[in-house]
C-alpha cells in the first residue's frame, strides 16, 4: 500500500492570457510549468478557462473553437509524460451533458480527471448561463500523486450550492479553486471573506488562483492567496504583477497546512484604482495591436490624468498628446498643458481649431438663420476636435483614448462624436473627485511597472483651478451642475446603491437636485450606448453592470 505524500508542493500560475490566443496561451503555460519545475513544484494551478483565456463571451458557440481549445489542453496534458509537475488547467469542453466551463486535471502524459463548474453566474458583468451547461451532477475529489484534491471552479465557492461542503463530505483535503474574478475597489477583502465562510463550512484550507491583466472592460488584478483551515492568511501573492508563485504545504494529522508562500502586500485603495486603469489600458491598447495612442490634451483635469495613464501604460514614445485651442481657450490652459506633456515627455502638438469651427458655422448659416447661438455652437467645437483626433489615428494608426469621467458621462455632460470619440477611456468609472484623488497620488508615487516620471506629472495648477470645458466665455462645469462632490454623491447613491430619490434626499441633498440628476442619467443613457469601452473600477460600471433602457419614462417622483 502506498503511503501518502507528507508535503505537497503547488504552484500558483497568476498569469495574463488573452481571448482567443490559444497558442499564445498554451505557451505562457508551458512556460509556467518549466518554470514552477525548476523551484520544485509537483502541480501547477492555472486559472479558469485559461486556455481560452477569460471570459470567452460567445467565442465558445463556435465548435472550431472549443475543439482547438481542448486540443491545447490535452497537448499541454501530454508534456506531463516527462515527470515534472501535474497541471489543472481551465478549458471549455464539450461533452455529452453539454458545454462546461471545465478544468482538466493531468499527470504523467495523462489527463486524470475532469470537472465542470456547476455554479454559473448570471449577474452584474457575468452571463456564463447564456453559453455555458452547468456539471450534471456535485463533484468529487481527484486523487493527484495520493492527495485528494477538491476542485471547484471560481463562482462554485461564491454561492450557496454547497459546493466545498459537499467535496469534503466526500473527502478532499485541500481545495484548490481556479478563477476569473474582476477587479472593483475592495474585491481583495470581499475574496477572503468568501474562501474565510467556505473554509469554516468545508473546514478545509483553500487556495484561491486568480486571473491577471485587462479584457476589454474587465482586469482581472491576480492577488491570488490562501486560506488556512485555522481560518488565517497562508499565503498572498501580489496584485497587479504576473507570478508563478509556489507554496509548500505539509501534512499535519488528518489535514494540510501551508508551510511556505509568498507574502505580499496589498496596495491602498487609491494605488489599486489607478493600476487597474493602467492594466486595462496597457492591455488593451497591446492585445488589439495598437502601437501608440492620441488624445486631446485640453489643460483639464481629466486628459491630463489620461496622459498620465497612457505614458505609465505604454511609454513616452508611444503617446501622442494634441492641444486644440479655440477663442475662448485660456492661456492657463495652454500653459497647463504643455506643462503636462514636457513632464510627461510625450509629444505634443497644437492644433488651433478657429478655421474649421468657423468654417462650420459658415456653412450651417443659411440652415441657422433667426436662430440663437448655445449649445450647438458649442458641440461644434467638441465635434472638431474630435474629428481632428480621429484624422490623425486613421493617418498614422494611433488609437484615440477618450478622457470622459463617469460623472460627466452619468449626466450626459460630453458630446457625441467629439469628445466622445475614441477607443478607449481608462478613466470611465471614475467619479470626478476620484479622479482628482488620483492625480494627487500620481503626483506624489510612480505606480510599480509603470513607464513614466517621478515628480509632478499632473501640473498643480491643473488639481486647484475650477474644471471647465471652454466653450463659451467664463465657463465652469459648476454654471449646469451641482458641485461634484454633491453630484458624485448623488450619483454613486442612483447607480452604484440604487437608492430612491426619498432616501438620497434623507442624506442632506435637496431634492430638486436629485430629480434634476435623476432626469439627466436617465436621459444620458443613449449616449452612454456609443460611448467607448473603459475600465471598470467600480461594483457597477456603465457597460456590463448596468444596462437600462434608453427609452425610458421611469421617475421616482413623489
Amino acid at each position: 500500500m502506498t503511503t501518502p505524500p507528507s508535503i505537497l508542493r503547488i504552484a500558483t500560475a497568476q498569469l495574463n492570457p488573452t481571448v482567443g490566443d490559444i497558442a499564445g496561451n498554451l505557451e505562457k503555460a508551458r512556460a509556467a510549468r518549466a518554470d514552477a519545475a525548476r523551484h520544485g513544484a509537483e502541480l501547477v494551478l492555472f486559472t479558469e478557462l485559461f486556455i481560452a483565456g477569460y471570459p470567452p463571451e460567445d467565442l465558445v458557440l463556435k465548435p472550431a473553437f472549443v475543439e482547438a481549445c481542448e486540443k491545447a489542453a490535452r497537448d499541454l496534458a501530454a508534456d506531463t509524460a516527462d515527470g515534472g509537475p501535474g497541471i489543472i488547467l481551465g478549458t471549455p469542453l464539450r461533452r455529452e451533458s453539454g458545454l462546461h466551463n471545465a478544468v482538466i486535471i493531468a499527470d504523467g502524459g495523462q489527463v486524470i480527471g475532469e470537472r465542470y463548474k456547476i455554479d454559473l453566474p448570471n449577474y452584474g458583468e457575468f452571463d456564463e448561463k447564456r453559453v455555458f451547461v452547468a456539471a450534471p451532477h456535485m463533484p468529487g475529489p481527484v486523487n493527484f500523486r495520493g492527495v485528494r484534491l477538491g476542485i471547484p471552479v471560481c463562482e462554485d465557492i461564491w454561492g450557496d450550492l454547497g459546493v466545498c461542503e459537499t467535496l469534503a463530505e466526500s473527502g478532499a483535503e485541500i481545495l484548490l479553486v481556479p478563477n476569473g474574478s474582476p477587479y472593483y475597489r475592495g474585491k481583495v477583502d470581499v475574496r477572503h471573506q468568501v474562501v474565510i465562510r467556505q473554509v469554516i463550512e468545508s473546514g478545509l484550507p483553500i487556495l484561491y488562483a486568480n486571473q491577471l491583466g485587462g479584457q476589454d472592460e474587465l482586469v482581472f488584478d491576480g492577488a491570488s492567496f490562501a486560506i488556512g483551515a485555522d481560518k488565517s492568511l497562508a499565503f498572498q501573492m501580489s496584485q497587479f504583477e504576473e507570478a508563478v508563485s509556489v507554496s509548500t504545504w505539509k501534512r499535519d494529522g488528518d489535514g494540510w497546512v501551508c508551510d511556505t508562500g509568498p507574502m505580499s502586500q496589498i496596495p491602498d485603495p487609491e494605488e489599486a484604482d489607478y493600476r487597474a486603469c493602467m492594466l486595462g489600458l496597457r492591455d488593451y491598447v497591446n492585445k488589439n495591436g495598437f502601437k501608440n495612442v492620441v488624445l486631446g490634451l485640453s489643460g483639464g483635469i481629466d486628459s491630463a490624468i489620461c496622459a498620465a495613464l497612457a505614458v505609465d501604460a505604454l511609454g513616452e514614445e508611444r503617446v501622442r498628446a494634441i492641444m486644440m485651442p479655440y477663442t475662448y481657450t485660456s492661456k492657463d490652459s495652454l500653459k497647463d498643458a504643455e506643462d503636462c506633456a514636457r513632464a510627461l515627455g510625450c509629444r505634443y502638438d497644437i492644433v488651433p481649431i478657429f478655421e474649421p469651427v468657423e468654417g462650420f458655422s459658415h456653412a450651417l448659416t443659411q440652415l441657422f438663420e433667426g436662430t440663437q447661438q448655445g449649445i450647438t455652437e458649442e458641440n461644434l467645437q467638441s465635434r472638431a476636435r474630435g474629428t481632428i483626433l480621429m484624422a490623425v489615428s486613421n493617418k498614422f494608426g494611433s488609437m484615440v483614448i477618450t478622457t470622459g469621467n463617469k460623472s460627466e458621462m452619468s449626466v450626459g455632460y460630453a458630446t457625441l462624436y467629439g469628445d466622445m470619440n475614441g477607443g478607449f477611456n481608462p478613466i470611465k468609472d471614475l467619479y470626478k473627485m476620484q479622479v482628482y484623488a488620483l492625480s494627487r497620488w500620481r503626483n506624489a508615487q510612480v505606480p510599480p511597472g509603470a513607464f513614466g516620471p517621478t515628480g509632478e506629472v499632473i501640473p498643480q495648477n491643473i488639481i486647484d483651478k475650477a474644471p471647465s470645458a471652454e466653450l463659451r466665455p467664463d465657463q465652469t462645469d459648476q454654471d449646469s451642475l451641482p458641485p461634484y462632490p454633491v453630484l458624485d454623491d448623488i450619483l454613486e447613491c442612483l447607480v452604484e446603491n440604487e437608492m430612491g430619490v426619498d432616501a438620497i434626499v434623507a442624506r442632506g441633498h435637496d431634492r430638486e437636485t436629485v430629480h434634476k440628476v435623476e432626469h439627466l442619467l436617465y436621459v444620458a443613457e443613449y449616449k452612454r450606448r456609443q460611448a467607448a469601452p473603459g475600465v471598470k473600477i467600480t461594483k457597477k460600471n456603465f457597460g456590463r453592470d448596468r444596462r437600462y433602457p434608453i427609452t425610458n419614462r421611469f421617475r421616482d417622483r413623489d
